[in-house]
């Protein structure tokens, strides 16, 4: 851990300037400890391309030969596309982050200094976008331009540019209320609308546990006291998301429509990000999240800024994914994801025991993308990209969050079709052993069936149904009031129609994860509401009730929207809505 050194502030002119020089200490000492904290870095992993392997060997061997070859490789990059006075072509993202820190990396593990690279660095991230945190700088992407300045800086030697980075990153550690960042609820935003602690909300770790660690013991050391709300966001922000050694589908946008596994991949790369800003963290810190990660404890997460819960029990977890007039219901971009509508509709995921790779391998591949678990949706076929890319496409929706003591839950998304004139609201009741799933004013007018989907298993086991109920051999069961409909093949899927352009159409369900076929049989659902007014259950001396109306429910009465859960003599957990 690095002992700290010292905080400055910046004026505008001061900043643009880069006059913030070391405060004590020969600047020419700093230089060799810059190098090597980058090299510590960038050793560590596997290598991204075979030039980064002989730069990485040339550290350990200092073979000239392989300086060689990796300094002709960045000279030809420099020559043929990556120059100052070259045209931007596509992406942004490749000229500012992707294309130059690859380069500076390799430049500055072989001690090749190439001004042509340093000028076109300096052409395409110019001062000015780390002076204001809004549009592509902010959250993930203004720390990779924070590293790429400081790797610039580096080569180049340019105490002005490393001063620059280390200030410009601050922003990054605050909390926010709206746009990209942190929020004080748990929630990741990237994109201004896309929850995505999976992939974003990774990098953003493993860029500021990078730029610690090469600032460490040299003048610049950042010790902004709002980093501290960094290292709060491991536990309340992305642990909550591991699950069995994978990251969570529903915080990780478009990158779910990558190759199989991703979710494995993603994880691997949330821990090795959790390893290297663990060398900036205490001890106390570094240890809480191994046992985290060993042993996750039970209990509830919500957050109600990105639209998304997790709940976990003794055996199960269960996570769920809405969208709002600050979350869209999906994100696509690059061409990536152009199916992915309806995960923002209420998808439900859940996992028992045995079964924490349920939704990986091809799951995205292969799952109907109308009947994704736990969603109310219509059936009109939409365009792929339908709604607008990059996270354009939040529904009107304010009533989407819930209440939550920590331990139980009672959420609610007041549901809007994408590019439809679907309508619902609907409800999660998360109890010990079981969620209970309530939708009512479901209307329509698309001139098409409309459909929940009570669960969409990759599972060929067998189904037992009975009167109000079902049995999933090895997974679970399901309560249900009326009628659902069936099929199995390479999926089990049990659904609710709704039928043609529905009015007021209601339903109601429970999942039991882990339960065998005698417990499914005695489960037993207590319903104190469910209309487009109010909503809820009573489960022992539990009462649960969102009202998205003012009302009187179970003898609760409340004057505005909101989401309350009530024990007597022991808590009531009102939250305000709307």
């Amino acid at each position: 851990m690095c002992l700290p050194y010292g905080g400055h502030m910046l004026s505008r002119r001061a900043f643009l300037a880069g006059a913030l020089l070391p405060a004590s200490g020969g600047r020419d000492d700093a230089w060799p400890a810059l190098e090597r904290n980058w090299a510590d870095v960038s050793s560590r992993g596997e290598p991204w391309s075979p030039e980064h392997a002989m730069a990485r060997e040339f550290r350990l061997t200092g073979d000239p030969a392989l300086k060689r070859r990796v300094a002709e490789t960045i000279g030809r990059g420099v020559r043929e596309a990556y120059h100052a006075g070259a045209v931007k072509t596509g992406n942004w993202w490749n000229w500012e982050i992707g294309v130059p820190k690859r380069l500076l990396d390799l430049a500055i593990l072989v001690g090749h200094r190439d001004d042509g690279l340093i000028e076109a660095v300096d052409h395409f991230v110019r001062p000015w976008r780390l002076l204001f945190y809004r549009g592509t700088s902010t959250a993930a992407n203004r720390t990779d331009l924070c590293l790429v300045t400081l790797l610039n800086g580096i080569l180049s030697r340019d105490p002005r540019k490393i001063s620059r980075a280390a200030e410009a990153l601050s922003p990054v550690f605050r909390y926010v209320t709206s746009g990209d960042g942190l929020y004080r609820d748990g929630s990741f935003i990237q994109h201004s609308t896309v929850p995505y602690q999976g992939t974003y909300g990774v990098s953003m770790l493993h860029g500021i546990g990078a730029i610690l660690r090469t600032l460490c013991g040299t003048p610049w050391e950042i010790t902004d006291p709002a980093l501290g709300n960094v290292f709060a966001a491991v536990e309340h922000s992305f642990l909550p998301f591991l699950h069995e050694g994978r990251m969570m589908d529903l915080v990780s946008g478009r990158a779910i429509a990558r190759k199989p596994h991703g979710d494995r991949r993603r994880a691997r790369a949330f821990t090795d990000a959790l390893d290297l800003l663990g060398e900036s963290a205490s001890a106390s810190q570094r240890a809480r999240w191994r046992e985290l990660i060993a042993n996750p404890p039970t209990g509830h997460r919500l957050m109600p800024a990105g639209a998304r819960a997790v709940h976990r029990r003794e055996g199960w977890t269960a996570a769920l994914s809405m969208s709002s007039h600050r979350v869209a219901h999906y994100e696509h971009g690059n061409g990536e994801n152009l199916r992915g509508w309806h995960t923002g509709a209420g998808m439900l995921y859940w996992w028992g025991e045995g079964h924490g790779d349920h939704y990986s391998g091809d799951f995205w591949h292969t799952v109907d993308p109308y009947r994704l678990p736990g969603t109310t949706v219509s059936t009109k076929r939409l365009p792929d990209g339908a709604g607008g890319a990059w996270g354009e496409n939040c529904p009107p929706a304010r009533w989407v969050g819930g209440a939550s003591d920590g331990v139980h839950a009672t959420v609610g998304q007041h549901l809007f079709g994408l590019e439809s004139t679907l309508e619902a609201r609907k409800s999660w009741i998360f109890l010990d052993d079981m969620v209970v799933c309530l939708g009512a004013g479901i209307t329509c007018r698309d001139g098409v069936p409309v459909e929940t989907v009570v669960d969409n298993r990759r599972t060929h086991a067998r189904l037992t149904l009975g009167d109000g109920w079902a049995h999933l051999e090895g997974h679970g069961g399901y309560l249900f009031d009326g009628s659902v409909r069936v099929r199995q093949d390479e999926y089990t899927t049990l659904w609710f129609d709704h039928g043609t352009d529905p009015t007021d159409a209601r339903y109601v369900y429970a999942l039991l994860p882990n339960a065998d076929l005698a417990a499914t049989k005695a489960a037993r659902v207590t319903v104190v509401a469910n209309t487009p007014a109010q909503q809820g259950v009573t489960a022992g001396d539990l009462t649960a009730v969102n009202f998205w109306r003012p009302g009187t429910v179970a003898g609760i009465t409340v004057t505005e929207p909101s989401a309350i859960l009530y024990r007597p003599g022991h808590f009531l957990v009102a939250e305000s809505q709307g």
